[in-house]
């Protein structure tokens, strides 16, 4: 049975026994959250700034999946920095990688939330999609990162993915980098092959097969970029939608594949995009992505 519904609370939820000492990083850290407010009135624009069309029923679902998974003895929390580490530097005990088990063997996905690299927007940008990549077969990774070392968490949490592969049950090649707003530009800068050399500092990491990006203005294009998938609507006050095709067609120009979807009327950050005429995306996003995986065998 689901244990969450709409009138849980944020403490309850991250009190749950299930959710150990990280039930908190389910919850923006960076913003103060009431935690006795309930999921259905934290799912607002006031919550999650810069953000739209988020659906209450979808964090409810996307919690009591965690939930469920954890109770039956499943990891679903990964720290990517050790105990050492993190005393070392405190900050790093706010990171860690949600995970979102597919079909073992499979190619995954890495998912950015945005939040303007002021906070980590994840109930709304980054889980959701990972839930749903998992439940159409591919393991998905959702990064709980630091919004002023977000290069250098994303780096570590490939690196983790590469050197625990076989005990997470993932393929280590033919993986996507995904992102939403600022989360995308962190997807583009891992996705181009030099710069996961910067981010990572090691020569052995595999590039991405595939970048799935919504809402950015991410502007650079390099013929080392990854193969990119980009989505955002026309009333986007953040992202220009012609900025953003015009990218792709540059990247295309570069030998680049790419693939580019605007939706009229939808604004910044929708997300799944459920109930809109963006809902569906996702599915566009993974068959380019499964495509692409397919090229590079």
């Amino acid at each position: 049975m689901n244990k969450f519904t709409r009138q849980t609370t944020v403490r309850q939820v991250i009190n749950d026994p299930a959710f150990g000492d990280f039930g908190r990083l389910l919850f923006p850290v960076d913003r103060p959250i009431d935690p006795d407010q309930s999921l259905a009135a934290i799912s607002n624009e006031r919550t999650f700034i810069w953000y739209s069309e988020i659906n209450a029923d979808t964090t409810v679902d996307v919690l009591n999946d965690l939930q469920a998974r954890a109770s039956a003895g499943e990891q679903i929390f990964y720290p990517i920095y050790s105990a050492v580490e993190q005393r070392q530097d405190p900050s790093r005990r706010n990171t860690g990688l949600f995970f979102f088990r597919g079909q073992p063997e499979k190619e995954f996905a890495l998912v950015n939330a945005g939040g303007g690299f002021m906070y980590v927007a994840a109930l709304h940008d980054s889980f959701p999609q990972a839930l749903t990549i998992s439940r159409h077969g591919h393991p998905a990774f959702a990064l709980i990162y630091r919004p002023d070392h977000p290069f250098e968490d994303l780096g570590r949490a490939l690196s983790f993915i590469e050197d625990h592969a076989e005990t997470l049950g993932v393929k280590r090649t033919g993986y996507s980098l995904w992102g939403g707003s600022a989360g995308a530009r962190m997807a583009a800068i891992g996705g181009n092959r030099k710069g996961l050399r910067q981010i990572t500092g090691r020569t052995d990491l595999p590039a991405a097969a595939a970048v799935i990006m919504q809402y950015t203005g991410y502007d650079t294009v390099s013929k080392d970029d990854a193969p990119t998938y980009a989505c955002v609507g026309d009333r986007d006050g953040i992202a220009w939608w012609q900025g953003m095709k015009d990218r792709l067609a540059r990247l295309d120009r570069s030998g680049v594949p790419t693939e580019f979807h605007m939706y009229p009327g939808r604004r910044h950050g929708f997300g799944l995009g459920l109930h809109t005429n963006a809902e569906g995306w996702i599915e566009d996003a993974l068959a380019f992505w499964e495509r692409m995986t397919i090229q590079n065998l």
